[in-house]
Formats: C-alpha cells, sequence, structure tokens
C-alpha cells in the first residue's frame, strides 16, 4: 500500500505541476537590441502621477452642481491637454496594472506562483531606460521596478507598510506623505549640487504613486464621501506638484505630465475582475510635447456625454499603450518588453517624428517576435518547425521596405499604417510560439493520467471483489510477458532518443515517459478489469457509467455555476422518498428534506462580500445559542448522568464564548464605522478564540453527539468573527444537515439488509476502532463516496466562489487585523474555508464508523471520482483573463487534484478533534486516590 500511495503522490505531483510548463510560462523573452528614434525628443523629464483605485466615472463626471470634483485637471483637459480613457486588462490588480504603464506589457501569468507584490522574472521598463527616476508612494509596487533596474539609477521613497491601514480614519494621508516628502526633496536639492545636477539632466522620471483612493475604496467603498473627497485631495496635490516643478525648472516647457490610474474598483470595494468600473481609468497628459485640446463636432461614446466632455477629442488607449508614449516624450529607448502600441494623436510633434516613433515601436515588437522565434527553432528539429506563416522573414522586409519608402516620401500616415501591421503580426506571433508546446505536452499528460485512473479502477476491484486469476488467463498472461515488456522497453527508448534530439528540458522526459510507466502496470493487470466486466450484465454496464458520468458531469458544473448545487441538493431531498427510506423513518426524512432545501437557497444567494449585513451574523450567532441552551435543556430533563459536571461546564464555557464573539463582531464593526479604529481588547479576543478552537473541544466528553456539538460550537465561534453577512448562518445549516445526515444512513443499512447497525447514542468515539470492522464495498458505498464529495463541494462553493483570494472582502478579517497583510489575511480567509470541510468530515467519521466502511477504499473511490473531474479541469486551465479567472481555473484543478490527500488529511484532524480528550488535573487526581 506504500508503494500505491507513493506512486499515486509521484502521478499527481508531476500532473499539477504540469500545468506549469503547458499554461504558465512566462512570455517574456530576453536578449533584445534597444531602439529610439534619432530625432530630438520634446521634453526632458516626464511626471507620472498614478491613482491607485480610481474610476474613470468618478474622476470625470461632475457633481450635482455642475462642477469637477478635479477642477484643475478638468481645467488641464478642456485648455492644455489631451484625454482618455485607458482600458486597463484583468487582472485589474496594483502589480500587474502599474508593470502594464511603466513596463508595457501585460500580466505575467507566471507571477501565479508569486502574488502580487513582484514580478517573476527580470523586465525592462520606462524607468531603466531613463538617466535616472526618483519615485514616492507604496512600498509593494516601487521596490518592483528599483529591483528590476540596471544601475543605481531608481531611486525609491516609501512610507511603511503599517500605513496601508483599512480602518484608518483618513486615508488621504497616503497621498499626503508623497506631495509632502516631494516638496521636501526639491528644497533639499537646492542645497545639494550633486542631486540638483542630477535634477537638471536630460531623459529622467518622476513617479508619485497615489495609494489613498485604493485604501479608501476597499474601507469605505468608491461611492463614499471619503473616496469622493480624496480625489479632490489628490486634484490639489497634483495642482501644487505641477506649479512646483515649474517653479524649479523657470517654466522652462520642457516637463511633460501624465495622469493615470493602474485600476478601477467595484461598486463594493473590490477589484482583479473585468467589470467595466475595473477597467475603465482616467487618462490625462499636458505639457512638453503633449497636443493641446481638440474640438470636434461630435462623438459617439454615451459616457463622454454624461461627462460633458463630447466636445473635446477623446483619445482612448491600451493601458501598456502608455509606456511607449512616455519613451516617445523623453526620448529613451522603447522598453524591451513592451507590447504596447504608441498612441501619436497624443503628440504633438511633426508628422515625421510621430511617424519615426511609430517605426522604432515597431521595430522593438518585431526584434521580440525574431528572439521567440530563434529560442523555439534551436529546440526543434528543422523537418519538424512550423513558423509563423503570416510573417515569414520576406513579409518582414516586406513591410520594413514599404515603411521606410513612405516616409522617404513624406506619406506618413501610410506609413504608420504599415507599422500598425506590423506591430499586430509581430504581437500574433509572439502568441503562437509562446503556446508552439502546448498540444504536445497535453496529450502525453492526459495520457498519462487516463491510465493512473484505469489503474485505480483496477485496485478497486482487485481489493474489493472474489474474481481470482483463471489459471488458463494466467498461462497466456505469462507467455505475454515477454512481448509486452519488450513493447513498452521500445517506446521508452524510442521517445528518450526522440526528445534528446530536440533539447527538450527535464520535465518533458517526466511527461512523456510517465504514460510508458502507468500503462505498463495496467496491462499487468488488466484481466481484472475485463473479467470483472464479464461477471455483469451489459445492460447494468451502461447504466451504471451513464450515472456515473451524469454524477461527474454534475460535480463539475457546480464549479462553475452555483446554482447546480441547488439541483443537487433538491434531488437529495429526494433521494430518501425515490429509495423507500421514508417509509421506516418519517421525521428524519422530513429534517432530511427540508434541510436540504434550505441548504439549497444558499448557492442562490450573491456572493459573499457584496452586501455586509452583521445583524445576520449576529441572528446566527444566537441560534447557535438557542440550539446549546436546547441542549442543557435536554440533559436536565432526562437527567442524564452519564454526563460529568465538568463536560457541562465546558459546555456554558463554549455558549460564553459564542456570546463573546457575537459581542466582538458588533462592537469591532460599530468602531470601525466611527472611525474609532479595530479596539486592542477586541483583537486580542479574536486571536485567543481562534487560537483555542481545536482546543477546547478536547475538553469535552468523547460521547458522539457531545463531542460533535463541542466542536460545532468552537468553530462557529471564529466562524462568526469572519462572517459579514449571510454567509455566517451556512455552517450552522450545513452541520443540522450532517446530523440529519447520520440518522439517515443508518436508516440505509436496514434498508439494504445489512445486519450490523450500532446505536448512535452509544457510540464512543474513543472507542471506534474497537467497533470498525473491514468489508468489501458495494454500490452503497459508492453512493456515500460521491455524498462526501458533494457536501465538501457545497461547503467550499455555497456561498460564493473564494477560490481565489484575490477577489475577497478585507472586511472578512477585520476582527483580527486592519493593516494590510495579504498573507495574514489570506491564512484567516483559508481557515474559514476549512470550517466547513471539517464539520463535513466529522459527519462522515461517524458515518464510517456507524456503517463500517473502509477508509482505504473510500479514499479509493473519490480519488477516481476527483481524477476523472481533474481531466476536465486541466483542459479549462486559463492563462489568460482576471486573476478570479485565472486564479480560479487554477484552483479548480488543484482542489480536485488534491481532494483525496486533502480529506486525508482532514480525517487525520477530525479523527484527533473526535478521539483525543483532555483531562485536567489527572495527576492530581491521581495523587489523591
Amino acid at each position: 500500500m506504500l508503494v500505491f500511495f507513493l506512486a499515486g503522490l509521484a502521478v499527481h505531483l508531476v500532473f499539477f505541476a504540469s500545468i506549469f510548463d503547458i499554461y504558465f510560462t512566462s512570455p517574456l523573452v530576453h536578449g533584445m537590441t534597444p531602439h529610439s528614434t534619432s530625432l530630438r525628443s520634446p521634453a526632458k523629464r516626464l511626471v507620472l502621477f498614478v491613482a491607485d483605485g480610481l474610476r474613470a466615472d468618478t474622476f470625470f463626471e461632475l457633481v450635482e452642481n455642475g462642477t469637477s470634483r478635479a477642477p484643475y485637471l478638468r481645467n488641464i483637459i478642456e485648455t492644455r491637454g489631451s484625454w482618455g480613457v485607458s482600458h486597463t486588462r484583468v487582472p485589474t490588480e496594483s502589480r500587474p496594472g502599474h508593470v502594464a504603464l511603466i513596463a508595457g506589457f501585460y500580466e505575467d501569468v507566471s507571477a501565479v506562483a508569486k502574488g502580487w507584490k513582484e514580478n517573476p522574472v527580470e523586465f525592462d521598463s520606462v524607468f531603466n531606460e531613463s538617466k535616472f527616476t526618483w519615485s514616492w508612494g507604496s512600498p509593494d509596487i516601487l521596490p518592483m521596478f528599483a529591483k528590476g533596474a540596471s544601475g543605481d539609477h531608481v531611486f525609491t521613497h516609501c512610507y511603511s507598510a503599517e500605513s496601508e491601514d483599512f480602518a484608518t480614519a483618513d486615508a488621504t494621508k497616503l497621498d499626503t506623505w508623497v506631495f509632502e516628502h516631494l516638496k521636501a526633496f526639491f528644497s533639499s536639492a537646492r542645497s545639494n549640487q550633486t542631486l540638483f545636477k542630477k535634477l537638471n539632466e536630460e531623459k529622467i522620471v518622476f513617479f508619485l504613486h497615489l495609494l489613498g483612493l485604493d485604501t479608501n475604496g476597499h474601507a469605505h467603498k468608491p461611492g463614499s464621501r471619503e473616496y469622493k473627497e480624496n480625489v479632490k485631495k489628490v486634484d490639489e496635490g497634483i495642482k501644487e506638484m505641477a506649479l512646483l516643478f515649474e517653479d524649479f525648472y523657470g517654466n522652462d516647457d520642457k516637463t511633460a505630465y501624465i495622469f493615470t490610474s493602474d485600476h478601477g474598483m467595484t461598486d463594493w470595494g473590490s477589484h482583479g475582475a473585468g467589470h467595466p468600473s475595473e477597467t475603465l481609468t482616467p487618462l490625462v497628459a499636458w505639457g512638453a510635447g503633449v497636443h493641446y485640446p481638440r474640438k470636434v463636432q461630435e462623438q459617439y461614446e454615451q459616457d463622454s456625454k454624461a461627462w460633458k466632455l463630447e466636445h473635446l477629442k477623446r483619445i482612448d488607449v491600451n493601458q501598456a499603450d502608455v509606456a511607449p508614449l512616455m519613451a516617445s516624450l523623453i526620448g529613451i529607448p522603447y522598453p524591451l518588453n513592451s507590447v504596447g502600441v504608441l498612441p501619436v494623436a497624443y503628440l504633438n510633434n511633426s508628422e515625421l517624428f510621430r511617424a519615426e516613433s511609430m517605426l522604432t515601436n515597431a521595430l522593438q515588437i518585431l526584434e521580440q517576435f525574431k528572439v521567440k522565434m530563434a529560442q523555439k527553432k534551436e529546440t526543434t528539429l528543422s523537418f519538424l518547425f512550423s513558423p509563423f506563416s503570416l510573417l515569414s522573414e520576406s513579409k518582414q522586409l516586406d513591410i520594413l521596405r514599404k515603411t521606410r519608402s513612405q516616409i522617404h516620401r513624406e506619406n506618413y500616415k501610410e506609413a504608420m499604417a504599415l507599422c500598425e501591421t506590423l506591430i499586430d503580426l509581430a504581437l500574433r506571433g509572439l502568441t503562437y510560439y509562446h503556446t508552439y508546446d502546448r498540444f504536445f505536452l497535453g496529450i502525453c499528460v492526459f495520457v498519462g493520467f487516463s491510465g493512473w485512473i484505469f489503474y485505480v479502477i483496477v485496485v478497486i476491484l482487485k481489493t474489493n471483489t472474489g474474481i481470482t486469476k483463471k489459471s488458463s488467463r494466467l498461462n497466456k498472461v505469462k507467455s505475454s510477458v515477454s512481448v509486452t515488456q519488450y513493447a513498452f522497453c521500445a517506446m521508452g527508448i524510442f521517445i528518450t532518443i526522440f526528445l534528446i534530439s530536440l533539447s527538450c528540458p527535464w520535465t518533458y522526459y517526466v511527461y512523456c515517459l510517465l504514460p510508458i510507466l502507468v500503462w505498463y502496470a495496467v496491462s499487468e493487470e488488466w484481466h481484472i478489469l475485463i473479467d470483472y466486466l464479464q461477471s455483469m450484465s451489459p445492460l447494468l454496464i451502461v447504466g451504471f457509467l451513464t450515472v456515473t458520468f451524469m454524477s461527474i458531469e454534475i460535480l463539475v458544473l457546480s464549479f462553475f455555476y452555483r446554482s447546480v448545487l441547488t439541483v443537487g441538493l433538491i434531488a437529495f431531498a429526494c433521494w430518501p422518498v425515490v429509495m423507500q427510506i421514508w417509509t421506516q423513518a418519517k421525521i428524519t426524512t422530513l429534517n432530511w428534506f427540508f434541510l436540504c432545501l434550505l441548504l439549497a437557497v444558499f448557492p442562490l444567494m450573491p456572493v459573499v462580500g457584496k452586501e455586509p449585513n452583521i445583524t445576520l451574523v449576529t441572528t446566527a450567532g444566537l441560534l447557535a445559542l438557542l440550539i446549546s441552551l436546547a441542549y442543557l435543556w435536554v440533559i436536565y430533563s432526562r437527567k442524564n448522568t452519564s454526563i460529568e459536571n465538568m463536560d457541562i461546564m465546558m459546555h456554558i464555557c463554549q455558549m460564553l464564548i459564542l456570546a463573546l464573539a457575537i459581542y466582538i463582531v458588533n462592537t469591532t464593526n460599530s468602531s470601525l464605522a466611527d472611525k474609532h479604529g479595530l479596539p486592542i481588547i477586541n483583537q486580542f479576543v479574536s486571536w485567543t478564540t481562534l487560537a483555542s478552537s481545536l482546543v477546547v473541544p478536547l475538553f469535552s466528553t468523547t460521547a458522539l453527539f457531545q463531542r460533535l456539538l463541542s466542536i460545532f460550537l468552537s468553530l462557529m465561534s471564529t466562524y462568526l468573527l469572519l462572517s459579514t453577512g449571510y454567509e455566517a448562518l451556512f455552517p450552522l445549516v450545513l452541520s443540522s444537515l450532517m446530523y440529519t445526515w447520520i440518522y439517515i444512513e443508518q436508516e440505509t443499512l436496514v434498508k439494504y439488509g445489512l445486519s450490523f447497525k450500532y446505536m448512535l447514542n452509544g457510540i464512543d468515539f474513543s472507542l471506534s476502532s474497537e467497533i470498525t470492522q473491514s468489508r468489501q464495498l458495494n454500490l452503497d458505498d459508492i453512493r456515500r463516496s460521491f455524498f462526501l464529495v458533494f457536501f465538501i463541494i457545497t461547503a467550499f462553493f455555497g456561498t460564493g466562489n473564494i477560490a481565489s483570494i484575490n477577489s475577497f472582502d478585507p472586511a472578512s478579517v477585520y476582527c483580527f487585523l486592519t493593516v494590510f497583510s495579504p498573507f495574514v489575511m489570506g491564512g484567516l480567509m483559508m481557515w474559514k474555508i476549512l470550517i466547513p470541510f471539517i464539520l463535513v468530515m466529522c459527519a462522515f467519521e461517524t458515518v464510517q464508523i456507524s456503517t463500517q466502511i473502509s477508509s482505504k477504499s473510500l479514499f479509493l473511490i473519490v480519488l477516481v471520482i476527483t481524477d476523472i473531474m481533474s481531466l476536465h479541469f486541466f483542459f479549462l486551465v486559463k492563462d489568460y483573463g482576471s486573476w478570479l479567472d485565472i486564479g480560479t481555473s487554477i484552483s479548480h484543478f488543484v482542489i480536485v487534484m488534491s481532494m483525496t490527500i486533502f480529506l486525508m488529511l482532514l480525517s487525520g484532524l477530525v479523527h484527533y478533534l473526535t478521539t483525543k480528550k483532555i483531562i485536567p488535573w489527572r495527576k492530581l487526581k491521581h495523587h489523591s486516590t
């Protein structure tokens, strides 16, 4: 069994790692030559203002009295500069947004393993290409660009990470810090000759990262007074900074300014996905080299009319286009990895300058295409290499020749159109070569994992059926062993030689040779599956496969459509009626029916975080207290002498902890609403409750229902502290259904005529090993395994798709901390996710004991179910889209890949929680006897 476990672990690790080779390799290439125009640039310096988390509509729209929230920048749009909307790409997060603005390329998907704070590979940027760059702002953003810069010419000035507090009364202090430190910087430069000399160089950049809007948006939502007042503060600060620059440089008209945002924000204060409120950000440019406002007759964008700007030319861009715009304005080489297209409509310069700048842009992107093609050609046999046909070498030369000819003839518009064509083809070619090996690797992994699934099925049949090897079949197998071995060895040698000739990385050998080993193992036991199928009628086989396929498809669909869980729970509600169980257990069946329908409501509710409601959290806590009081009443009414006073005292203690959790949630919410911050005593109590949640149940009796109730109360207290709305009711309903499931599984034993049936009230978890016997599986155990997987998925997705932690509401952890800390916050959210899992596994631990299911065989069935689901999700993994899309597709794959191992680990935790008991003063009692 140990060999099987290790083999399965290896196969799953390989299958999991394969998605990073197939989908999440970095698209960036290195070794390109920098390109810049030889013509003189219009500006000597550039100032970049990035208002983190600013929505386009909030910035451009007018307030009730017809004035702007940002009067200075509004005046710039109308009298001195150009404007438009910058269309960001998902994921709309701070790191990829700033990389797009400053480096010119979109999300490097290999960053999924790095979080949000840094890019996984080195990259070029406008800052790196500049002579000097000075930056002020968040420690989450600025170091990323200084780290990737060559030399020592990018300088960062950051406030402390603790300043990013969602509970602060006024997050505009983050922006005020930037403005004040910039003023102090210029003041010191007047008496520092070395610094003064650097500041008067050409090709320099100033970057002001303004995080106040993002912090206020998360804490108070974008529709709040705090968020809108922050827009005004930013506008006032930019006005003051612009005057500061003009005064320092003597109004030399050689400073270019760009104001924009990295991403927007939803109405409920989150970002990361592709809603227009997240992807539409403002862009305003003015100063040296930037075109003045141009009046137009009519613009068709409805939002321009709503903003009263339909009379001024609007120039929309893609976010990555800002990088080549900045490079063109100050005359530096375009960032080597940039895929942005220069928005020439922003440039106020000669047509020759615009055409040459576009040609430089095209050459820089074409250089990336050439390097990518050369890299792929080196690792592919010449007769197997299939080049990107739309941009052959002759095609490249032809377009470049025509472009230079048009520039020489002063046909600048035609030249720029040719450059745009070349850029489009080069970008398509980059994508082609980046995904060149995807199909080949996908097929190898699919074949290998399909073989593993067949092997697990064979192992289940081998250990749970009475099939023996017939002598005739055994002799036949023995005679053909040498042929099978030679065939598989020959395939392995051929594949190895082929991969060596291609100079493939070592991971390719694993993906290609693993299927050989797995299918050889299947071929050794293939006769078991054949014999078993021959013992069944064809109609039964077809029916079983149909039901199995439909059941697994329901599980897969539930990952995408939460309403499928509702349909499944409604079907579960009817199951006892269909199977005639209700005739012998009417009350249990009625409870099961009602609770299934009640739980089915949750997947139809809005995703957690959109509509906070502390009243519902309080209600859930009070209902849990009511259940606890009912338990005490039952004890006293029955005068149950088997329950010790110590157990009753522990139960009352847990009730007090639950009541305290309700109090903490309400007082924390009130304190934050009044802008008084998180009370330190509330924070201490919250962390103490969390830390004790897995310890306190161990003091209770190990009698079945008493221990289950103790675990529920302990976990419910923590769950309340992590809840903001209706999801607080979820573990309450789920636990009630699990309680009923324990009873109804007992009734199935009678229904199917099994001789053993234990009285549930008489089961003691600490003695479970004495009453558990091994038996072979039957079809009803497959149904129980399916129930387990379905309830686990319901526990995960019942209150929303929180698989992607990037999109969670920070308000969920405000009882524990308010200062931004992604790892601590992520850990708390993971614990919140785990709590319903533990409740489900506690119930199944009981079902396993009472029905005598073999845990080893159970997990093999779960393994087959989840591995088939894994194959579905393998082909549904996304390497494009929002963090929510990318993260969700990965998390779906990871969840089902690791579900069996995860359930085994969770089963161990639950076994510890249910069977172990801490007896206080044990030594004291022993001493006194």
